[in-house]
């Protein structure tokens, strides 16, 4: 880093990848036991920001946009889920460096070396370590006029788009008998006769024929394709109340005495 970074300077800040994606906003700092300096931030992450990954400080900048790191954001995803619980043992810290390929700092007895959350109160430093955690939250600490800052969280709720399904139209062939009733006509032969008053001349007897063509109807069938309906798909906004909750912290004031008696 080409300058010592603050821990009041990190809280809440965007975090960039190489790539210029935005990765959330800055949790919590961890700071090294052993130099007391900024050496992982958890980045807010999932809808709410109730997620919170460890990306290491290493190579990292601070930015107007905020601060730029060395990993990527698939890196940060696949993180291993350590609890943010104020303090990282050597075997968190060890597996983080090893996911992230960074080689584990040697400055401890067994090669590892854990990192305290910003203000984590041990039994040496603890004065100082108070102090770096008012600083990390945010708070303005001790003014000159001796008063102090309270602060506490509040939930932001927002929405955001995303995609629940598919919905497709499409159109597919059956098969369905139809009766169609159809008129039809047909020839019959009827003999007409009418009687002969006045002999035209004279008859012969012998044989005869005549021959008549009958004529008939018959149904004929034919099929054609017409259009009948047009179908398409359409989206329309549907608005419903639904009601979320979240973990919000706030701070106390405790007034402590010389015999240990504590007053909110």
């Amino acid at each position: 880093m080409a300058k010592t970074m603050q821990p009041q300077e990190l809280i809440d800040s965007a975090v960039v990848d190489p790539d210029g994606n935005k990765l959330g906003k800055v949790g919590t700092v961890y700071l090294a036991d052993a130099t007391h300096q900024p050496e992982w931030i958890t980045v807010k992450t999932g809808l709410f920001g109730t997620k919170e990954s460890f990306v290491p400080l290493s190579g990292a900048h601070t930015d107007r946009d905020g601060v730029h790191v060395r990993v990527d954001k698939d890196s940060v995803s696949d993180a291993p889920r350590i609890d943010a619980d104020g303090h990282l043992s050597p075997e968190e810290s060890a597996q983080l460096y090893r996911h992230y390929g960074l080689p584990v700092p040697r400055t401890s007895p067994d090669g590892r070396m854990p990192a305290g959350r910003t203000g984590e109160t041990g039994k040496t430093g603890e004065r100082d370590r108070a102090g770096d955690r008012r600083q990390a939250k945010g708070e303005s600490g001790m003014d000159d006029k001796g008063s102090m800052t309270r602060s506490e969280e509040r939930l932001n709720v927002g929405t955001e788009q995303v995609e629940t399904g598919h919905v497709r139209l499409r159109k597919y062939v059956v098969t369905e008998e139809q009766q169609v009733t159809v008129p039809v006509r047909h020839e019959e032969v009827r003999i007409e006769r009418e009687p002969i008053t006045e002999a035209d001349g004279e008859a012969e007897i012998g044989e005869a024929e005549q021959d008549v063509v009958l004529h008939a109807e018959k149904p004929v069938v034919r099929k054609e394709t017409v259009p009948v309906e047009r179908a398409r798909l359409r989206t329309e906004s549907v608005t419903e109340e639904q009601t979320v909750s979240g973990k919000v912290r706030k701070e106390q004031f405790e007034v402590t005495d010389d015999e240990g008696k504590r007053r909110r």
